[in-house]
């Protein structure tokens, strides 16, 4: 008799796209947009799964749309360059300006396990006992308790949009079990959205849970497909330290040459040069100089 299939976590398949029927146009009620909202959900938490992806970069990654999300909300548009560049290249101790404190609120945000202890260093603003009360929260789905985080944050800052969208998704990731925060309800709220309370916030917040699943989704695969690359040329790097540097690219978006502190600035640079003529790592800023790489 043949034995049953038996899935593992080593052996998933790449992500597959959101079916097209959770995508085919705006749920009318709140019990559709839940409905399908839930679908998309439970279509990720199966990638999340996937042994081969790298979250911490994928969390990163996500981080830096939301914070590009988050300064066009706050009348900033700074593009993912500029962002990257104003948390990457600033020294250590300066300001790295509006755009930069955002990017690095997000990063701090989903870098560290979900608590209130750990969300009360990124969140400006917002007292710990607001974030715990949010995180312990109930309602009929998380995505109903991720906009009730937004609703509580803003009721009395109506300019902490950030602060509400770092917490709105930390409240989601948290009801969904997982341990980190990965951004999703935050990449597609608009301002509009924002401004919506009670039950227009929370259909707001469905349809941009649909729509931050099929963004995160294919970022999941190429940074699934990435990391494999780089991981097989482990073997030919023959750098000192060359496996610590592979480690920082699989858990963060960009990389200085200079964040490779325990090799020299020299190894360092040919090490990156060397990477992207393998194929497996990005130049990221298209300049000679100052440059940052990635998956």
């Amino acid at each position: 008799m043949t034995k049953p299939c038996r899935q593992t976590r080593d052996a998933l398949p790449m992500p597959l796209p959101l079916p097209g029927w959770i995508l085919s146009g705006p749920a009318d009620d709140l019990y559709s947009a839940a409905f399908r909202s839930g679908a998309a959900l439970a279509h990720l938490m199966f990638v999340t799964t996937a042994a081969d992806l790298p979250l911490a970069v994928w969390r990163d990654r996500l981080a830096l749309a939301a914070a590009e999300v988050c300064a066009g909300i706050s009348g900033r548009r700074e593009g993912v360059r500029a962002l990257r560049d104003a948390a990457h290249l600033t020294r250590a101790g300066d300001d790295p300006g509006p755009g930069g404190r955002v990017l690095r609120q997000w990063s701090q945000a989903v870098a560290r396990p979900i608590s209130v202890a750990g969300l009360a260093r990124a969140l400006e603003g917002v007292a710990p006992e607001q974030i715990a009360r949010c995180l312990d929260a109930v309602g009929p789905t998380p995505v109903d308790r991720a906009a009730q985080a937004i609703d509580a944050v803003l009721d009395g800052n109506p300019r902490s949009e950030t602060a509400a969208l770092i917490l709105a998704d930390a409240v989601l990731s948290n009801a969904l079990g997982w341990s980190h925060v990965l951004p999703l309800v935050s990449l597609r709220l608009t301002p509009r959205d924002l401004r919506l309370r009670g039950d227009p916030l929370r259909m707001a917040c469905h349809r941009a849970v649909v729509a931050g699943v099929g963004q995160a989704l294919p970022l999941a695969g190429d940074l699934s497909r990435a990391a494999a690359r780089l991981q097989a040329v482990v073997p030919k790097l023959r750098a000192k330290g060359a496996g610590r540097a592979v480690d920082l690219f699989l858990s963060r978006d960009a990389l200085a040459p200079a964040a490779l502190d325990f090799m020299s600035d020299r190894a360092a640079r040919r090490l990156c040069d060397r990477l992207v003529e393998l194929g497996t790592v990005r130049e990221l800023t298209g300049r000679e100089t100052f440059r940052l790489y990635g998956l």
